[in-house]
């Protein structure tokens, strides 16, 4: 995913960032506890086809954005 397309995306729900998952293919907001899709190159910034966040997803995720880690 162009880091620079990232950097520009929000979440469609909250508007707040989104983490991009390689190895799933999906851009994450943590905020709305949402993972959205990436389909043919393509983010699918649609809150029917996003798939919920599990608890421990989203502690998980918290945790990492708490010690810093990169969003790509």
């Amino acid at each position: 995913m162009d880091p620079k397309l990232l950097d520009i995306l929000v979440c469609p729900v909250t508007k707040g960032p989104l983490r991009y998952d390689r190895a799933r293919q999906e851009l994450v907001s943590l905020s709305a506890g949402l993972a959205y899709p990436i389909r043919d190159a393509l983010p699918i910034l649609l809150e029917g086809e996003a798939r919920r966040l599990s608890d421990e997803e989203r502690d998980r995720g918290r945790g990492a954005a708490h010690a810093g880690a990169p969003r790509a």
